[in-house]
């Protein structure tokens, strides 16, 4: 499986009203955070692989999220039940623990 077909399989598995870290997601298929925000931004379908549901350390959104910017990310994001404060998801109950 290449770097890539790991960090979509890992993507996929984020269940609805969570999020994982882009730092996670990078421990979990041995890379790096950037290498991981750029496979996601060639991401072709969010409906297979929901790249929405991936975001900074800090709860902070994608500004350059390939589906409509981070307006949008934050669109779908509260429509799953994701909570945020301020701008930013609230990572204390909306990070997916099952991922490490």
């Amino acid at each position: 499986m290449s770097t890539k077909e790991a960090v979509y399989s890992l993507v996929k598995i984020i269940p609805k009203g969570k999020v994982a870290t882009y730092g996670q997601i990078a421990r979990l298929s041995e890379t790096g955070p950037r290498v991981v925000g750029k496979y996601l931004h060639q991401n072709q379908n969010s409906e297979v692989v929901p790249c929405h549901r991936v975001v900074h350390a800090d709860g902070s959104l994608a500004t350059s999220y390939a589906f409509g910017g981070d307006d949008k990310q934050m669109q779908k994001l509260k429509s799953e039940g994701v909570n945020f404060k301020n701008s930013k998801v609230d990572l204390k109950s909306s990070l997916w623990n099952q991922i490490r």
